[in-house]
């Protein structure tokens, strides 16, 4: 099984119910370390624009009222200020509390996915 992380391939996932429940696990897993609750999807279907949603408010918040909190989220998640700079760069049609919520979600399925991949070389 071979995996595309591209964005393109990512995209590709957001319509996968298994992979995006366990995407939202994991989102739920990292942003309750910082005391932030992001509530699992009500319906699979649409979990990925939810956990999108959900994501977004909590990162306008966060970049508004503590960004010190959102900066130790995003590198318990792994995700570079450079990379966010990158992004914003080469996207300044779109705010930022979307470009972080993308890149987020976006570094979140990648876990997933190479979490499925190498379990499925070990079985």
């Amino acid at each position: 099984m071979n995996i595309d992380l591209s964005k393109a391939g990512l995209a590709r996932y957001h319509n996968k119910a298994e992979i995006i429940e366990k995407t939202a696990l994991q989102v739920i897993k990292d942003f309750a370390l910082f005391g932030i609750q992001i509530d699992f999807p009500d319906n699979l279907n649409y979990a990925y624009e939810e956990l999108y949603r959900q994501l977004n408010t909590q990162v306008e918040e966060l970049l508004a009222l503590n960004s010190s909190k959102l900066l130790s989220i995003l590198y318990q998640i792994d995700i570079p200020e450079k990379k966010i700079r990158k992004e914003a760069d080469e996207n300044s049609e779109r705010e930022l509390p979307e470009i972080i919520t993308e890149l987020i979600l976006d570094r979140e399925l990648k876990k997933v996915l190479t979490r499925i991949y190498f379990s499925n070389l070990n079985s």
